[in-house]
């Protein structure tokens, strides 16, 4: 129960982080950066992933760094917070996610934005494929 409730988070945390490449190309596993959770990426390297992937601007830059920083932190906030079921949780990560990538498309060109979408897709395809959703349905409570 509490390994599913476990399993489904590192499941929405790498949905968020939307750059599985990075992770191979990245830090080591194991670095103890501020905000690596279950090996996945900081808000300066999932930055840095979007700034190769989309080319952004240093402007850009500036601009979605903070809109992940504040992710990253309403995450954090949902993942200690014990109150609610699994699939409450699990829910309310979706929604700060689904947020967060139309805060991110509000500052790409539409060039970047058709490339942003794309990159959720395969992500989003991805994690279906590997099992990263089958968890969902759980009615498990922690």
């Amino acid at each position: 129960m509490k390994k599913n409730a476990i399993r489904s988070l590192v499941v929405v945390f790498a949905f968020a982080a939307l750059s599985l490449p990075a992770l191979a190309q990245g830090a080591p596993a194991g670095a103890s950066e501020e905000g690596r959770h279950h090996g996945m990426p900081s808000v300066d390297e999932r930055l840095q992933h979007m700034t190769k992937m989309l080319n952004l601007s240093d402007d850009q830059q500036a601009k979605v760094k903070p809109i992940l920083q504040d992710e990253h932190s309403q995450m954090a906030s949902l993942k200690q917070d014990t109150s609610m079921s699994q699939q409450d949780r699990h829910t309310k990560f979706e929604q700060i996610h689904d947020a967060t990538k139309q805060k991110i498309r509000g500052v790409l060109n539409d060039e970047q934005k058709a490339k942003f979408d794309s990159m959720h897709a395969r992500h989003k395809g991805h994690m279906g494929k590997h099992g990263g959703q089958g968890d969902t349905g759980s009615s498990d409570k922690q």
